[in-house]
């Protein structure tokens, strides 16, 4: 996969408004939309690889968690299942806290765990948003791209955790 903040020509940082990502890929899709092309094959077969690269680069920076992959990609940080420490025993009692409240139909307490999830979801974002912005500071890379990995696996719990809590999501 192409360098999404090079597709779109923005810089590579995680603190991406969508008005920014927006912004760069319409102005970048308009000039290489394969209906201008369409009376030459070759540029409209090339128009429509670059289409698509632009397409997906706007997918993974949008997301503020294919945005934080992106990042790590380029600084070469490479893939672990490592978390926080303690932090799976955390969210086994979670699980298990939220079902006893989905069993037992405790809709306020199902409700009270969603809003707890949307909480760690932003901190999560807060945690590596303040992780990447000290790329550069003259910490050690290495262990801060390790601590981003663990951070950014601890969201993914949690947002398995939020696409599977019972009730209106």
């Amino acid at each position: 996969m192409r360098d999404p903040f090079e597709t779109l020509g923005l810089d590579a940082t995680f603190d991406l408004a969508a008005e920014q990502v927006e912004g760069a890929y319409l102005a970048r899709v308009a000039a290489v939309h394969p209906d201008l092309a369409a009376s030459d094959p070759e540029r409209a077969s090339e128009a429509a690889r670059l289409a698509a690269a632009l397409n997906t680069a706007r997918r993974v920076l949008s997301d503020p968690e294919g945005r934080a992959r992106a990042l790590l990609d380029r600084l070469g940080v490479p893939e672990s299942r490592d978390l926080p420490e303690g932090f799976l025993l955390e969210m086994m009692e979670t699980r298990l806290a939220i079902e006893e409240a989905a069993r037992a139909g405790d809709t306020e307490q199902v409700a009270r765990w969603r809003g707890w999830a949307a909480a760690a979801r932003g901190e999560s974002v807060r945690q590596i948003g303040s992780l990447f912005n000290r790329v550069g500071s003259g910490e050690p890379q290495d262990d801060l791209g390790r601590e981003i990995r663990r951070q950014l696996n601890a969201w993914r719990y949690i947002e398995r955790l939020i696409e599977q809590l019972p009730g209106p999501g």
